[in-house]
């Protein structure tokens, strides 16, 4: 399993180490056929390759035309199979956040909780890998408050940083009634407001944590970006007497994320390349959105 493991990683790296060269022939084809289209003539810098480059496009159809990047790698098998989700904590948990996760558990479809107990994170990751988990889930905490989760994509990457924010849980609500009782159907989601590069990305991350519903299913989870904080909320909707008399009810938990980190790689991986992180001079007004709008 490790030998098979690196050979994979190995794949990876050059697969994404091509991508470079791939992108400069993309690119050169792209000025040959503005150029036969427009009726101009061919770059100077390109006629010498004209005739390899035009014999190549003559050949290309829809899913070949556009080179393939890493990022369409890492999430290529996610619509063959549903995800499977491992969610755990830092070490010696609080009761406010072993609540947490427990309701999480909830949140996410096929998710299975593990108690940290003393394994380190290497460990946690080569057990997920050899059990067919997609993904790994780690809340942290500060002085019993849930503060930070980290989104770990399976078995190359990426992963995802977020800090956690105004957490509410279930627990919490006093009222059990008017809360109701939490569904375990396959939630449809709605992604407000994920409208830059970045945002696709993330937007990208979190929708692959869930399966794809059933049309007709009553429970809804909504991430909702706005001035680059992330709220989640989750909702299950009944229908009384026909389409216009809907009733929402929020069954919980509730909280904001913010994104502050995404790298190329696993949770475990020290050396991974920085895909973004945020820097203390983004905070400035006209920076600020970088999400959405």
């Amino acid at each position: 399993m490790l030998r098979r493991n690196v050979r994979l990683r190995r794949e990876y790296i050059y697969r994404k180490s091509l991508e470079g060269k791939e992108r400069l022939l993309y690119e050169k084809k792209r000025k040959i056929k503005e150029a036969l289209e427009e009726g101009k003539p061919i770059p100077t810098e390109l006629r010498n390759e004209e005739a390899a480059l035009r014999q190549e496009i003559d050949l290309e159809d829809e899913l070949t035309a556009i080179p393939r990047t890493h990022i369409d790698d890492e999430y290529a098998n996610a619509s063959e199979r549903d995800p499977k989700i491992l969610l755990t904590t830092s070490r010696n948990p609080s009761a406010p956040l072993t609540q947490f996760v427990k309701e999480l558990k909830f949140v996410f479809p096929n998710a299975q909780r593990m108690n940290r107990g003393s394994q380190v994170v290497s460990e946690i990751i080569e057990t997920c890998r050899a059990h067919d988990f997609t993904d790994v889930v780690l809340v942290h905490e500060h002085r019993g408050v849930p503060d930070g989760i980290i989104i770990s994509h399976l078995p190359f990457g990426p992963t995802a940083y977020f800090g956690l924010l105004n957490v509410v849980t279930r627990h919490d609500i006093k009222d059990k009634k008017a809360i109701g009782t939490m569904s375990e159907a396959y939630p449809h989601l709605i992604l407000n407001n994920f409208s830059t590069k970045l945002g696709q990305r993330t937007s990208n991350i979190l929708k692959h944590l869930f399966p794809v519903p059933k049309p007709d299913t009553k429970r809804i989870i909504t991430f909702a970006n706005q001035s680059d904080y992330i709220s989640f909320r989750h909702h299950i909707y009944e229908k009384h007497g026909g389409p216009k008399s809907i009733v929402l009810k929020e069954i919980g938990p509730r909280f904001e994320l913010r994104l502050y980190q995404i790298k190329l790689g696993t949770m475990d991986q020290n050396e991974a390349q920085t895909e973004w992180v945020i820097r203390p001079y983004m905070n400035t007004s006209k920076k600020r959105k970088i999400l959405g709008d």
